[in-house]
């Protein structure tokens, strides 16, 4: 047997090791869920096999958000190498459980987004089925999405969990058929969405800053102002959204809660880009680190927000199933106790921890190349996009408005450079017949010219030149041919395809999962 042999054997075990041990973690944690609601005394009976089992269920599912939708808001950090794949698991970790815990909430809505009809589930026993195969079928998608590398919504597949585990129950007209249409918007809108407002972040640094002479004295002018809408949004997004559960707040309210912390952060936040310049050399790397530990603040900000809000995903139908088994009936609202809600809180952060670097490195360097300028546009991109959607009534999934970040970058980057590309082609065409060291001069004069200066000497070419311009059509296949792809469009296509049947994939494993229940424990 060759070296080589042993040391793919080695690594194989290794591998196998690592993946047992994961798994042996997990299955730990649903061991001591049972053993746990095992001891809760349930209307007289020393358990309940409904309760136990939904919270098992409760678990997987929170393991599987971990795993899949934390992915989001650390992933661009860690791809851009702002944070390190331990520390963002770390800080998601730990901001995650604050969020779920601090900011969770002690009432959650039992029937998500309203898209059935609770009045036309008459039979307690059937709602409690209704929601345990409901919240199967979601655990179940967002394992399979994340064992093949797609960043869906959790929402969405809790989503498609209801409507198929109630259509099931109560046939079609259970639906409420225009708030799924509703729902289905989200698909376009979330991506789109927040894609135009990473790229439009990103055009508008590289105007203000990269695309300056002096990088540092542009920096410098424009950071403070950057960082501070940074502050504002993400004041406004927590005030809205991370807190929402614990204290109500009108929009304007927490808009101007963002303003102020703008303020504040503006006047601190010059002294300290000052002294930090000092240290910077004029070029795009040095600038780049002025962006590190915002993104790290992000980062936390976001999973925190992301635990508050998405872990009653998780624990909803538990804490839905926990009220109905106690106090028997349909409940459109419940209470979510304090052992439901660790299950939710330690679920997450566990699934993060033992599968969540796989998606985690999906999203931060697999989709297209990040630095920490253009992951900072996401992560403004996540708050800011948000924030919009909440005043006009749209549904939005932050998983998507994420990942429509990450591709909107990537799509611009592949503008900018074949549009470069053309420019530096047209140069050399109006050179034609002229001496190479002229060309080669006037390209490093084009180079480190301002924007401004290149448009004016652009036109001071074509004005010098009897050389034609290039038609329309030539710019075109100029374009084509020059575009480097800089998106993966693999992925893309993979993500595309997983957004589009994640709705209705859950609902098929819903509908078959209440079926077999139905034929093996109801009457």
């Amino acid at each position: 047997m060759k070296l080589e042999d042993i040391q793919e054997i080695e690594n194989a075990t290794r591998f196998g090791r690592r993946e047992m041990f994961h798994f042996g973690t997990c299955m730990l944690f649903i061991v001591l869920i049972i053993l746990y609601v095992s001891t809760i005394d349930v209307l007289g009976r020393p358990f309940s096999i409904e309760l136990i089992v939904a919270a098992m269920i409760g678990g997987y599912m929170a393991m599987n958000i971990g795993a899949n939708d934390v992915a989001n808001n650390v992933g661009p950090a860690v791809g851009s190498s702002a944070l390190t794949l331990t520390g963002a698991i770390i800080i998601a970790g730990i901001f995650e459980a604050s969020g779920a815990l601090i900011a969770g909430g002690d009432v959650v809505s039992t029937i998500k987004k309203g898209i059935i009809d609770p009045a036309l589930i008459t039979d307690g026993q059937v709602f409690v089925w209704v929601m345990i195969a409901a919240l199967l079928a979601g655990a179940v998608w967002l394992n399979l999405a994340t064992a093949i590398g797609a960043p869906v919504s959790t929402t969405h597949s809790i989503v498609g969990g209801v409507l198929g585990a109630g259509m099931a129950a109560g046939g079609m007209e259970i639906v409420n058929w225009p708030t799924l249409g509703t729902i289905a918007a989200s698909w376009v809108i979330s991506p789109v969405l927040g894609g135009v407002i990473a790229a439009l972040f990103l055009y508008w640094i590289k105007h203000t800053i990269t695309y300056k002479k002096d990088m540092v004295k542009a920096a410098r002018r424009m950071m403070p102002i950057l960082l501070s809408l940074m502050v504002m949004a993400f004041a406004t997004y927590l005030a809205m959204k991370g807190l929402s559960k614990i204290w109500k707040i009108e929009f304007k309210v927490a808009l101007g809660i963002g303003a102020t912390c703008a303020v504040v952060a503006y006047f601190l936040l010059i002294p300290a880009i000052a002294k930090q310049s000092k240290k910077l050399t004029n070029d795009k790397p040095s600038i780049n680190t002025l962006f590190t530990l915002p993104l790290i603040f992000a980062a936390a900000l976001l999973s925190f927000a992301h635990g508050a809000n998405d872990v009653a995903n998780a624990v909803g139908p538990l804490a839905a199933i926990h009220d109905s088994v106690t106090n028997g009936g349909v409940v459109t609202k419940a209470a979510i106790p304090i052992w439901v809600m660790m299950i939710g809180a330690i679920g997450i952060v566990l699934g993060l921890a033992m599968f969540g670097p796989k998606l985690i490195r999906t999203v931060g360097s697999e989709i297209t190349q990040l630095d920490q300028m253009r992951a900072f546009c996401v992560a403004m991109a996540a708050a800011v996009t948000v924030i919009i959607a909440s005043q006009l009534g749209l549904p939005v999934s932050s998983t998507h408005i994420a990942v429509g970040g990450v591709f909107g970058i990537g799509f611009l980057r592949e503008y900018i450079k074949s549009n470069y590309a053309v420019i530096i082609h047209e140069i050399e065409h109006h050179h034609e017949g002229r001496d190479q060291e002229q060309v080669e001069e006037f390209l490093e004069t084009f180079n480190q010219a301002s924007v401004q200066q290149k448009g004016q000497l652009l036109q001071q070419l074509k004005k010098n030149t009897a050389k034609a311009e290039l038609t329309k059509e030539e710019r075109k296949m100029l374009t084509k041919t020059y575009r480097q792809d800089l998106v993966k469009r693999s992925a893309l296509v993979k993500i595309a395809a997983a957004w589009l049947i994640t709705v209705p994939a859950s609902a098929v494993m819903a509908g078959m999962t209440f079926f077999t229940i139905r034929g093996m424990m109801l009457p």
